[in-house]
């Protein structure tokens, strides 16, 4: 009898820790009623392990996904092409001109507005004054104390009383989207003048700068956003005001069939646990996540600070700052904020992605931010992104100003333990040229093995913050086997790859770089390389990275890194074996 209660006491626990499978198609908040109903399912029937499946079809958004505490141990599948998108669909185009015009829809009950489009999947140029970027203008001189550009009349004519139109110009090593306020004709220059809050904050910090410079290498611009602009086949004007977009078809392009797309959800996917409650055990495999938005250059403007993150504020420093520990004098402060991104994780441990594809978005393609401890971003494909491809861990948090260490009181904030591997990064960064195609914060234990990266607008993997060689957040990390090419396409003072900060017992090896870009407009055309350990760097061994020559940079380094066997000699096996592992 006791024998049997035994049995009967296990057959009822197997029948209440059971796998489950929910199988989802696509319709309105289907995948939350899901994890509703997988969460019903451990709570009422003791459930175990959930996968929920997604069939073949888009998943269309009107808010974030959220995973919550409450979903640990959730798979989310695709079974087939399954789409999460933040999309919007543009229909009803009418000829007029050589142009087509459609009606934008309301979403969520207000206007929509965008900085993206897409035709049956292929972006779209947001209307701009030149088709080659070889051909832009360059400003003539700067007035910082009135805050005016002065560029020539030329370049400006066409916009004279436009009410939206942007200047987006080429600053060292990030761009500034600046939203024009006036532009005032002065012979054969103009001066422009431009709306706040970003104003006040581009004009007033030292690095990056608009260059004049004697050589001829003066910062380059170019016009964006206005009706006057659009002349050319792919290119696209939205007038907010008349909820009605503009589009110049390229050839083959029949309106009446295409798939045009417009994103209108900033952040499709977000795990988001607490510091005592994380989200844990949850995986994404094979889900492609789309259209996601990112408006805050059209309300605040931009000006980056480096790798998307935009200033909040900062200034120069007269006189200069002396700090500790051997860093040279700081001429500035800075504060910034982080961009968005399209699927975020926070508060979460062992959240893995497999299989699954980031496309089509405005900024960051995924992140994990802070709170994070282990998990993995792996065999993914990021692709068609305006921002980072990657960001891990935090760069600081808004109040923290940039050239500090970062050592907080809770290590639990510190991204920990996350692997990035076998994952192909291409034409990321291709609207926020600043942009990287990884780029890590201050963490520890992470790991960057064999991804492919390749046209990307400035740096391959950038890994550290903070610009100076103070012990802080960051140790053990792993750049291993990557494989980086046709980098720099329009930004320089670059590498492949690129560190800041001291991160003891952290290694750069049996990378390969190459191939990088040459764009004309660069302001030190010279200033590029295929490594650069930049400020503070320190603790670092880079060995065994192959580059077509040693082109390296050492700047303001700190203590104890060490260079072995760098450079065109290293062994062809190496070689081989960098980027996505067969």
């Amino acid at each position: 009898m006791k024998r049997l209660s035994i049995s009967i006491l296990i057959a009822m626990m197997a029948a209440n820790t059971f796998a489950t499978d929910i199988t989802v198609k696509p319709g309105p908040y289907a995948i939350e009623k899901a994890l509703q109903q997988a969460r019903e399912e451990r709570r009422l029937n003791g459930t175990g392990n959930v996968t929920i499946r997604l069939t073949e079809g888009v998943y269309r958004l009107n808010q974030s996904i959220v995973v919550r505490p409450e979903d640990n141990g959730t798979k989310i599948v695709a079974d087939g092409n399954a789409v999460v998108s933040g999309g919007v669909q543009i229909k009803g185009w009418k000829k007029q001109g050589r142009m087509y015009v459609a009606d934008v829809p309301e979403f969520n009950g207000r206007p929509l507005e965008f900085r993206q489009l897409w035709v049956n999947g292929r972006k779209a140029d947001r209307a701009r004054d030149v088709a080659d970027f070889e051909k832009m203008y360059r400003i003539r001189s700067v007035d910082k104390k009135n805050e005016i550009l002065y560029v020539p009349a030329a370049a400006v004519k066409k916009i004279q009383g436009a009410k939206h139109a942007e200047m987006v110009l080429h600053e060292m090593w990030c761009i500034a989207n600046l939203r024009i306020k006036n532009v005032k004709m002065q012979g054969d220059s103009a001066a422009v003048t431009f709306h706040q809050p970003e104003s006040h904050i581009h004009f007033m910090h030292p690095w990056p700068s608009p260059m004049v410079t004697t050589d001829g290498h003066n910062s380059a611009f170019y016009l964006a956003n206005d009706k006057a602009l659009l002349d050319e086949p792919g290119e696209w004007y939205l007038d907010a005001k008349e909820q009605k977009v503009y589009y110049i078809p390229r050839s083959g392009e029949n309106m009446s069939t295409a798939d045009v797309e417009v994103p209108a959800v900033e952040t499709l996917m977000r795990v988001e646990g607490t510091p005592d409650n994380p989200v844990k055990g949850v995986s994404f495999e094979g889900i492609t996540f789309s259209y996601a938005t990112w408006m805050r250059p059209s309300i605040s403007g931009h000006a980056p600070l480096q790798a998307g993150m935009y200033m909040t504020e900062a200034y120069k420093l007269r006189p200069k700052m002396v700090r500790p520990n051997g860093d040279h004098k700081l001429d500035n402060q800075g504060w910034v904020g982080r961009p968005a991104s399209a699927v975020s994780v926070n508060c979460a441990e062992d959240i893995d992605f497999m299989r699954c594809t980031f496309e089509h978005c405005a900024s960051t393609g995924v992140e994990f931010h802070q709170y994070t401890k282990g998990g993995s971003i792996s065999h993914c494909t990021i692709r068609d992104v305006g921002g980072n491809g990657i960001l891990a861990g935090s760069f600081g948090p808004e109040a923290h100003e940039a050239h500090l260490p970062y050592s907080p009181s809770d290590s639990r904030i510190i991204c920990t333990g996350l692997t990035i591997s076998n994952n192909l990064i291409t034409d990321v960064t291709n609207e926020d040229w600043g942009c990287v195609g990884i780029g890590a914060g201050f963490v520890r234990d992470i790991k960057i093995l064999h991804n492919e990266i390749s046209e990307v607008s400035y740096t391959g993997i950038s890994m550290g913050w903070g610009w100076n060689q103070q012990v802080c957040s960051m140790s053990n990390n792993m750049l291993k086997g990557n494989l980086i090419h046709h980098y720099a396409k329009h930004m320089y003072d670059t590498a492949g790859i690129y560190t800041l900060g001291s991160q003891p017992h952290s290694f750069v090896e049996e990378n390969v770089v190459r191939d990088i870009y040459s764009p004309g407009y660069a302001h030190d055309p010279n200033h590029w390389f295929y490594l650069y350990t930049d400020e503070g760097s320190s603790c670092i061994t880079v060995r065994n990275n192959w580059t077509p020559t040693e082109k390296y940079l050492k700047n303001a380094n700190g203590p104890c890194n060490v260079w072995e066997n760098n450079g065109p000699a290293v062994n062809d096996s190496i070689k081989s074996k960098a980027g996505i592992e067969k």
